[in-house]
Parts: structure tokens; sequence; C-alpha cells
């Protein structure tokens, strides 16, 4: 099966996570950062959820699963101890249309969570359809080192940039040429030259 690689705006979206233990707390904050309106749903909640509940980040509903959760929500984490349960969540979602992922249950996902390298606004997401998370967090290590923080910079740059010459006149082939140019490998070396020799 062929994965289409998206990146969703999830900002103010209805996302539900069922479970609130270590699983549930390694996907909440990716949800978080997107802007994601996050309700959680289970009898107990480890230290971590309930942290992130009491500083009001997301909604706490200490209590079992009830499939009208899933009502009005976008996307779910099926984040629970029990895989009955799980699949149970995935089941019940499919019938409401509403995309979920079933933790480490890769045939009950409708979407995989990614290692996601994030330098600002650049984001480069590594997707094993499930097959190796492993193989996937290792690969992140290595572009980490390969993309370092200063590309969020240099981002905020080529959008400037960008906007700049979109609302110019300019003619649309020069236009392209010189995006395509200004985020170049020799352009972004040559700012960083520049950089380092000012600095000195």
């Amino acid at each position: 099966m062929s994965l289409f690689p998206i990146f969703l705006k999830l900002e103010g979206r209805q996302c539900l996570v069922v479970g609130a233990g270590k699983i549930a707390a390694a996907k909440i904050p990716g949800l978080l950062e997107a802007g994601a309106q996050v309700q959680v749903v289970a009898p107990q909640a480890g230290g971590a959820v309930a942290e992130l509940a009491d500083a009001g980040l997301l909604t706490w509903e200490e209590r079992s699963f009830e499939k009208q959760d899933l009502q009005g929500k976008f996307l779910v984490i099926a984040a629970t101890s029990s895989l009955a349960l799980n699949q149970t969540i995935f089941a019940e979602a499919q019938e409401l249309g509403v995309l979920c992922n079933a933790v480490d249950d890769p045939d009950r996902c409708d979407f995989y969570y990614g290692a996601v390298v994030r330098r600002g606004h650049l984001q480069i997401a590594i997707s094993t359809a499930g097959n190796s998370p492993a193989l996937a967090q290792r690969l992140r290590q290595q572009l980490e080192l390969q993309f370092g923080p200063e590309y969020g910079d240099w981002l905020e740059r080529l959008g400037s940039v960008r906007k700049q010459l979109f609302s110019s006149q300019i003619d649309p082939e020069l236009r392209r040429n010189l995006l395509h140019e200004i985020a170049s490998q020799h352009a972004f070396d040559a700012l960083r030259a520049a950089e380092s020799k000012g600095s000195n």
C-alpha cells in the first residue's frame, strides 16, 4: 500500500486522545504544537498528561471511552494499554469517518506519526508505514545533524523574499529562477560564510 504524504493543518480542530499514560503523553505534544484542541478521555492520567490538563492546554475527561466522544472530532489517537479497546475505537472511528491512529497497530491506522526534524517552519518527516519506527528515528537523528537550527532562520528569510517577489511586477519566469537561486546550497553557504565573517 502506498501512502500519501501530507502535512495537516490542525489549528482549532477537535482531536481526541483515548488513554493518558506514557504512550498518550508521547503523542499529545505534536497535536498541541499544531494548535489542535485536544480532549483526553481516560479513567486515570499519568503525570505528564495531568500537568497539561492542569495548565489548561487540554481537557481531560476522567472516565472510560464512549463512542459519542468521537462526535465532531477530526482525528483520534487510540493510546490505551488495551489492544481490544484500541481496535474498538478504530472500528467506531471508521463508521463515523474520523481519522484514527491506533498506536503500535499499523493495520488499524489511517495515518502514522512520522519521525520529524523541525527547524522553525521547516519540517522533514520520515515514515516507514509502521514497519520500523526505530529506522525512522535513526534517519531523523542523521538529518538533525545535516540540517541544523540555522535552517529555521534561513527559511524565514526565504519566505520574506518570496512575498516581496510575488508582490512585485517581476517576470514570472525570472521570479521562479530567482526563488530557486536563493534556495540553493550555494546561496546558503554564501550566507553562512558572510554571517561567520561578520561575527569575527
